[in-house]
């Protein structure tokens, strides 16, 4: 069993988490005092926002030089918490990083894609939490790596920390597309279901890439049940020197939250019989699609034999693209879209290849 079994929920890290969605905003780089205050001033008009991100030390992809001005920032920070009452939140890469914010009174650590893709600076930075009181939220590694992900939050559960948070900032695109990353919405679905107390926070400005997605993708965040969102800010985006075409102004980011829908986790008695009703209809169908799958594998297994008898080749591209155009045709008439119907059937084929592999090598 896993020690994030027994991470805490976010609204026992701190009082003024009691809300959800949690809502984590700031800028992406802190560019001067004047941008850094401004910005978490505008912020705390803003009654969902809890927490006031700030990027002290800004890894670039692209040469760009903020500098380095990680104790005159951190100063800064401890002004906005004393002026606005919110908690801060800063992204930590080494155990300087770390002794450096805890030296100021920073209220939660993050940890970056970048940094959860190397292991060796996970290491480094359990070590350097190890025994601390500090609430920590890891984002996802850059590639889509489920196992990379839990093993950066097991390192950081080990060191002592159990006020701990996933953030889901999608996945590094190798192809052209409409986002900046690739949401893949399955992996963090699969890490809540293995880690039902592990806290999970959308960050839909790294995943848009763009300001004109971040409502919808924020309401899919919701929709799926995540804790949290954590958006960028700044008093001025147009003005912004880093992630300029995500970032919003704080009366943008109000108007956003405002646009969306928090749904019920749960419901009256009466409805949620309802709904273990259509629970139990689901459950009936998939258990009939399994056992049907299993007996298509056991004819899968017999034409293996017949193949193997005939010295007949395994794939044959003639009637596999008869049968995708078979189902897909099928698919459309019964309301199933053709990517949903092709992928399906493509995910059969392979297992059905595999099959008739063993079956012709055994």
């Amino acid at each position: 069993m896993s020690g994030l079994e027994n991470c805490k929920p976010m609204n026992t890290w701190f009082k003024k988490l009691d809300t959800r969605p949690i809502v984590i905003s700031g800028p992406s780089v802190v560019e001067s005092e004047e941008q850094l205050l401004n910005t978490a001033r505008e912020l705390k008009k803003v009654d969902q926002v809890k927490i006031f991100r700030a990027g002290v030390w800004k890894p670039q992809t692209a040469t760009k030089t903020f500098g380095d001005r990680g104790l005159d920032i951190l100063q800064w920070l401890n002004q906005v918490k004393q002026e606005t009452g919110l908690l801060t939140m800063v992204e930590v890469a080494s155990p300087k990083h770390v002794e450096m914010c805890l030296r100021h009174n920073v209220d939660i650590l993050w940890i970056g894609a970048r940094t959860t893709s190397n292991p060796f600076s996970i290491q480094e930075l359990a070590s350097a939490l190890q025994g601390m009181n500090v609430p920590v939220m890891i984002k996802n590694p850059l590639n889509p790596d489920i196992n990379l992900w839990i093993g950066a939050l097991e390192q950081i559960n080990k060191a002592g920390i159990s006020r701990m948070a996933a953030i889901h900032c999608g996945f590094y695109p190798f192809e052209q597309t409409s986002l900046r990353n690739i949401p893949k919405w399955e992996i963090p679905i699969e890490l809540k279901s293995r880690f039902h107390n592990l806290p999970m926070i959308c960050d839909p400005s790294h995943i848009a890439g763009d300001k004109q997605h971040i409502q919808q993708i924020s309401q899919k965040a919701l929709d799926l049940n995540m804790d949290g969102l954590m958006i960028e800010s700044h008093f001025k985006p147009e003005e912004a020197l880093s992630e300029l075409e995500e970032t919003l102004s704080p009366a943008e980011l109000d108007e956003v939250l405002r646009g969306l829908v928090c749904r019920l986790n749960s419901i009256d008695d009466l409805g949620e019989n309802q709904l273990e009703q259509y629970r139990n209809q689901i459950d009936s169908v998939d258990a009939q699609l399994i056992e049907l799958l299993a007996q298509r594998m056991n004819i899968v297994e017999e034409i293996g034999e017949y193949k193997s008898q005939k010295n007949m080749t395994i794939l044959q591209l003639e009637r596999w693209e008869k049968v995708r155009e078979k189902g897909v045709e099928l698919g459309k008439s019964l309301g199933l879209s053709e990517k949903f119907t092709t992928q399906l059937l493509r995910m059969i084929h392979k297992e059905a290849i595999l099959k008739q592999n063993k079956v012709m090598n055994r």
